[in-house]
């Protein structure tokens, strides 16, 4: 849940199939760019991936060009053809990560009641997600990055991400579940810092423990039964 600082971005490729010319060679033109742009990504992505492995391994602020490009088997200067610096680099991982929280939670949300039920759905997938990609997640989550902002392209599906919990708190006020003043950036402000805290304590101190295991994960839930106490639901 990206509330503080955060699956690559899709691109479809569309082919454009031409009417029959005289000369094969002036039907298949179009396609070239189209392939062109097709190595281009699977290049991004396959740059992208090598730095989530140097990031697990070092530590996310131990990423370096010259290690993804050695990890590459190309020269450093070659990886300027596909991002300028290494925060471009931390940038488009960002996003990767922000995207990929996204969708598990929203998946997860959609298939949960409206109200409670979907927000417990998706703090725990999201906090699933973390412990499955630690090195995305204290990226998008944390700042071991100095000096890295991301930019307002890559911040837009933490900020999607936002609205879906504020909108399933929402839910819970008007199912009664909650009092009107869950419906609110304090609340949101509190099951970040829950969801936040059990992720800090099992990162730091079972950082090899899978999601509802060991001491801290399955604290989550408890939190959020507090819920109802902090913000009671109106009678009637």
């Amino acid at each position: 849940m990206a509330l503080s600082h955060a699956c690559q971005d899709e691109h479809m490729l569309v082919f454009r199939f031409m009417a029959a010319q005289p000369h094969s060679n002036e039907a298949a033109a179009p396609e070239r760019p189209d392939r062109r742009a097709r190595r281009r990504q699977e290049t991004i992505e396959e740059i992208l991936d090598i730095a989530v492995d140097v990031m697990t391994e070092e530590g996310v602020n131990g990423l370096s060009l010259s290690e993804v490009a050695r990890r590459l088997g190309v020269q450093p200067p070659s990886l300027y053809k596909y991002f300028p610096s290494l925060i471009a680099v931390y940038d488009a991982l960002f996003m990767r990560g922000q995207i990929d929280n996204r969708d598990v939670v929203r998946s997860a949300m959609a298939e949960a009641s409206p109200g409670l039920d979907a927000l417990r759905s998706g703090l725990d997938a999201s906090a699933r997600w973390s412990v499955d990609n630690k090195a995305l997640a204290q990226l998008s989550f944390w700042r071991p990055v100095p000096n890295f902002e991301p930019s307002t392209e890559a911040f837009e599906p933490s900020q999607e991400m936002v609205e879906l919990f504020r909108a399933a708190m929402a839910d819970a006020v008007a199912a009664r579940q909650l009092g009107p003043g869950a419906d609110s950036d304090e609340a949101l402000s509190m099951v970040s810092t829950m969801l936040a805290g059990v992720l800090s304590q099992t990162m730091s101190n079972e950082p090899d423990q899978p999601w509802g295991e060991g001491r801290f994960t399955p604290v989550l839930g408890k939190l959020l039964d507090l819920l109802p106490a902090a913000y009671p639901p109106s009678a009637g």
